[in-house]
């Protein structure tokens, strides 16, 4: 596997992070949205040389890293090209959130597959595919206790993280989302991770 990979990701990720921290939305939206990013970034760094991912689980983490940073610039609720495709749709709602669900499903399947392939006894098959679907939807639903969590704190201060547009039902759609996207991911790229697992 060739080692410029991971670090055009690690550039590109950093670019869209300075451009993402200037002038965002609101700030402190900002910074609950790009959270992850700075928790997981320095996991990636430390552990790149004793226990290197596939390329394209570090692909399938810039891509997660950028969605969180756009979302956190503009807020879900506003990012531009989706008002766009809103208005050009008759929809109602601004539907990156979705796309940052379904993101929320996929891209962890990939990595949870990666980690359960390479570190433990469960083989590939019905089991992990079943045990990685219902460890995103967990994933998830932590994920949206937080946002309440938040939205108690801080109050109508909230309104912008939690991103629901008026939606009662967008926890649950969100939930549902990221169970999707954990279940197309390995259907869609198991083979493809199976191939660049096999060069380890």
């Amino acid at each position: 596997m060739t080692s410029r990979l991971p670090l055009s990701c690690l550039i590109a990720t950093a670019i869209v992070f300075l451009w993402s921290a200037i002038n965002p939305y609101e700030r402190g939206t900002w910074w609950m949205e790009i959270a992850p990013v700075l928790i997981a970034l320095p996991i990636l760094l430390t552990t790149y040389k004793k226990f290197r991912l596939t390329d394209l689980a570090y692909i399938l983490i810039a891509v997660h890293a950028i969605i969180l940073m756009v979302g956190g610039h503009y807020s879900y609720a506003r990012v531009p090209a989706f008002d766009w495709l809103r208005d050009v749709t008759g929809g109602e709602r601004n539907s990156f959130d979705g796309l940052g669900h379904l993101a929320q499903g996929f891209i962890p399947a990939i990595i949870a597959r990666e980690l359960l392939i390479r570190t433990s006894t469960l083989k590939a098959g019905k089991w992990m595919f079943t045990l990685i679907v219902f460890s995103c939807f967990g994933i998830t639903a932590v994920y949206e206790i937080i946002e309440w969590t938040a939205a108690i704190m801080l109050g109508e201060g909230a309104d912008e993280f939690l991103g629901t547009q008026g939606d009662p039902w967008d926890t649950q759609k969100d939930m549902l989302l990221a169970g999707i996207g954990a279940a197309l991911s390995q259907l869609l790229l198991f083979r493809l991770h199976d191939r660049q697992l096999a060069k380890i």
